[in-house]
């Protein structure tokens, strides 16, 4: 039940985050610091709910799958969604972990669906068209890293 309501939570906070952009005459804080941890993000709505969620009892965990939504929404040009990354972790216990969530291949890829009938590389399939795309890993990562690790 809790982590329902915290997801609740999150997207109650997300639905309040709008795009906009900084003033040109103010340097927005984005950072914060708490007593029992530090938020930074690249937007101030995002680092907000970042600190919301620490001091509604959230972990760095649930804080920083919260901010990567957050961030989707009002800065979507940090990468986010379509994307992938990592996550390391060790908590205060000495629990570690890592995780994997970079992009992987569409399942029809193979070894030489870059090079011409003579073995050459032909750069432009791996950067241009249908090609040289991969499959975004991100919402799985941060879904994994909510089952798995923040709890």
């Amino acid at each position: 039940m809790g982590r329902i309501l915290f997801l609740c939570f999150v997207i109650s906070l997300l639905l309040t985050c709008k795009q906009t952009p900084e003033p040109a005459n103010h340097a927005p804080v984005k950072s914060a610091v708490e007593e029992n941890g530090m938020v930074v993000t690249a937007h101030p709505l995002a680092t907000e709910i970042g600190v919301q969620i620490l001091k509604s009892g959230g972990n760095a965990v649930d804080a920083s799958i919260a901010v990567q939504f957050a961030l989707a929404v009002c800065f979507p040009v940090a990468g986010n969604l379509g994307g992938g990354g990592f996550m390391l972790y060790r908590s205060a216990q000495g629990q570690v972990a890592a995780l994997d969530y970079r992009e992987s291949a569409p399942a029809l890829s193979s070894k030489d669906m870059y090079l011409d009938e003579k073995g050459n590389a032909v750069t432009e399939r791996s950067l241009y068209g249908h090609l040289a795309c991969g499959i975004p890993g991100t919402v799985a990562g941060l879904y994994e890293a909510f089952q798995n690790i923040a709890s």
